[in-house]
Order: structure tokens, then sequence, then C-alpha cells
């Protein structure tokens, strides 16, 4: 048995089971930060020797020795980074050592730990959305699936919790799919522009010059070619303009899985029950139950996502060419978040792969209120045959006896002299008042 302080703990997600097993949990655990933190300190020596600022042999002997990660101790590096606030620092030591005398010396050089910590974060956040785009795009296919094929299933529409007038679940679906749609574009966008960090103690890329690059601004655009990421226009140690963003998609994407969530664990009360996951959670303790587990986590992580990311957007007040407190603020957030998107895209996607559409349940709750649901469309219809105030009139005496009386609406009506020569029956029949929700849908599934 091992106590709290033994080196075998590890994060294990045991109170986070919505991204435990998912793609963001390794891409985003400590031994990834490593790696990316590592591939940083190598292309940057890569990087100074395509320029002729450094021989060949150095960049091939940095990135042997980086190359490998198990020989470098995670734990130790943790330990020690409380020296100087930061993991750089010692990996630079042990990364050195590890080169060897002839070309340690090209470990690092130029840079400060901020360059390799900004890099190594951007680098983790690109793999991690790399895994975390293709759930989304399951999600949003499935999405699309169940909208095509519940186009015109109606059921009720519901405004403040209470029925409002019908509408289809094909269109429930079908915005589903768009905030789906919504996130995977500014995920992408983000993705797409995450840029690599090299600036130098402030900012200025002196360093460079001094060790005899003739033109440093060339440098950063080398160190991002071999990284595979944007080139900054400026030095970003304190513009966080690239943090900011990826937290305000991740964010975002956290909370429109969230909507998806929010409706299915409403719609699967067991009073409602139109729709139901596709494999429900047990109980400890009541064996009947089948719980919306994957709609609880992702609505776990949306909850928890934009608080995370105010911390990040409160980082952008940085303060001089490197603050103290704000960059160091935003590590674990942004982890967590990574981890909360990632892992409620990969929810999200069992969820609209396995839910469980009830056409049946939706169309006996269209008749919950006797008919009262449609009465928007009546009081417009009977308007011009009977007259504002009497049609107003009518349908409010007619509102309360379908519960006084039990009787549903259209029975009533057809007891109206006045209103013999109308198709009560296809009046008050909410299937037919689901207006342009069928149309919606199809325009909704054109984009891609």
């Amino acid at each position: 048995m091992t106590s709290p302080a033994d080196p075998g703990d590890t994060d294990t997600s045991l109170l986070a089971p919505g991204r435990a097993g998912s793609p963001a949990g390794p891409a985003t655990g400590d031994r990834a930060y490593l790696r990316a933190l590592l591939d940083a300190e190598a292309a940057l020596t890569r990087a100074q020797a395509a320029l002729g600022l450094a021989p060949a042999g150095a960049a091939a002997a940095v990135t042997e020795a980086a190359g490998d990660p198990a020989r470098f101790d995670v734990r130790s590096l943790a330990e020690r980074a409380r020296t100087g606030g930061n993991p750089v620092i010692p990996l630079v030591a042990d990364l050195t050592g590890a080169v060897g005398e002839e070309y340690g010396p090209y470990v690092h050089r130029g840079a400060t730990s901020q360059d390799i910590m900004d890099t190594a974060t951007m680098l983790v956040a690109a793999r991690t959305l790399d895994l975390l785009l293709p759930d989304l795009t399951r999600t949003e296919h499935a999405l699309a699936l169940l909208a095509a094929e519940h186009r015109d299933t109606a059921m009720p529409g519901r405004t403040l919790t209470q029925h409002a007038v019908p509408t289809t679940f094909g269109l429930k679906a079908a915005g589903w799919r768009a905030l789906v749609l919504d996130a995977r574009d500014r995920v992408t966008a983000v993705r797409d522009t995450l840029p690599a960090q090299l600036g130098g103690a402030a900012g200025t890329l002196a360093a460079f010059g001094a060790y005899g690059a003739p033109d440093p601004i060339a440098l950063p655009a080398a160190y991002a070619r071999e990284l595979g990421l944007r080139a900054p226009l400026l030095p970003w140690h304190t513009l966080r303009t690239p943090v900011a963003d990826l937290a305000g998609a991740l964010a975002f994407a956290a909370g429109a899985l969230g909507k998806i969530a929010a409706d299915v664990l409403t719609l699967s009360r067991t009073e409602t029950g139109e729709v139901a996951e596709g494999g429900g959670g047990g109980s400890s303790a009541m064996p009947h139950k089948a719980n919306p587990v994957r709609s609880t986590l992702i609505a776990a992580a949306a909850r928890r996502a934009p608080q995370l990311a105010a911390v990040l957007y409160g980082s952008l007040t940085a303060e001089d060419e490197r603050p103290a407190g704000a960059w160091h603020a935003e590590w674990e957030p942004l982890r967590d978040l990574l981890r909360l998107a990632g892992g409620a895209a990969r929810d999200a996607a069992e969820l609209a792969e396995g839910l469980r559409v009830r056409p049946d349940v939706m169309r006996a709750h269209l008749g919950l209120t006797h008919g009262l649901i449609v009465s928007e469309r009546l009081a417009a219809e009977l308007t011009p045959v009977l007259g504002r105030s009497r049609a107003r009139a009518l349908l409010t005496e007619l509102a309360a006896r379908t519960y006084a009386e039990d009787r549903p609406l259209g029975e009533l009506l057809a007891e109206v002299p006045e209103l013999r020569d109308l198709d009560v029956e296809a009046l008050t029949d909410p299937a037919c008042y689901t207006g342009s929700a069928g149309a919606l849908t199809d325009r909704a599934l054109e984009r891609r």
C-alpha cells in the first residue's frame, strides 16, 4: 500500500471522470508537458543551427538528448521548480548535462524560461485540440442524422419551464448541431493560429544578436517552422492574446456542449422521458436507475469552464516585460480547460451517437394541455371569423372549461355555432402547427 507521498502516486483522474480515458487526459499530463518542453528546447537549437547560429552537431545532440523524456525525472523537476518558480530552469540544467560538455552551451541559448514554457503550452494545446476536433466532428455528424430523421417529429416547445407552442425534435437537434459547428469553427481558428514564443529576457531578441545573429527577427519564424506553430508578429510574453483566444474557444466549446447536456437532462427526467441516453449509468443504491451520466459530466464541465477562462482573461493584465504571478496563474486553469473541453467533446460524441428519441412520448405530451398548446394559432385563425374581442373572450372561456370539464379544446370548439365551417380538428392538431421548423432544419443541415 502506497502512502500519499509515494513516488508512484500519479493523477489517475479519480475525481475527474469527465476526462478519465479521454484523449485529452494523456495529451495534457505532466509527461506530455515534459515532452513539449523538450521539443521546444530542441527546436530552438535546430532553428539556430538552420540560421548558422549553432553547429549542426549541436542541433543533433540536443535533439537526441531531448528525444527521450524517460531520462528526465518529472517529480524531481516539479520539486526543483519551486526554486525558480517554473520547471524550465531545472529542465535546462538536466538537458544540458544530458547533451554533454561539447554542445551543452547551445541548450536554451539566448532564450528565457517563459519562451520555452509558453511555446510548450502552445504545443500541448495544439496536440490536444487535434484530438478534440474529431470528437466535435463525430458529435455534429450524429446530431445531423438525428435532425434529419426527426425533421417533422413534433414535440412541446417549452419556455420558462412551461409548454409554449409546438416545435420539432429535428429543429432542436439542428440547433444543437449549430452550436457544435460554432465551437468547431472557433477551436479550428485558434488551433491554426497558435504561435511559438521567442523574445529572450525582455522580448527584444537582444541575446540572439549578441550571439551573432545578423537578423534576430528571422529566428522566431525559423523556430515556429521547426515546431509547426504560427510565427509570431511580436514576442507575446506580456501580450496574452493567444492564451485569451484559446480560453475563449475552449470555454465556448464546453458551454455549447453543455446546452445539449442541459436539454437532455431535462428531457430524460422520469416524468418527461422524451429522450434517453443510450447507456445510462447505474446507482449504488437504486437498481432501477439509468442515470444520464454522459450529460451529467458534460454539464459539470460547462459549469467549471467559465471560471477557468476568467482566470486566463484576468492574466491579460500583465505588468512590465514579465509579470510576477499573472503568467504563472495561467498554467493550471489552461490545462484544466483543455481537459474539460476534451472530455466533454468525447462524452458529447458518445451521447449524440447513442441518444434514444421517443416520438410517441413527445406526441402524448403535446396533449397535456388539452389542446391549449395551439392557442396562439387559434387566436390568429378565429379573429377574422369572430373578431378580435370575441375570439379572445371565447378562447379564455374555453381554456378554463378544458380543465374544469377535462375535455379537449377541439371538442369544445366544435360546439361553437360560428365555427362549424372550420376544420377544428386540423386547427387543434399540434403537429400541424410547427411553423417553419422543417424548413429551418433543412437550412441548418446545409451548413458544413
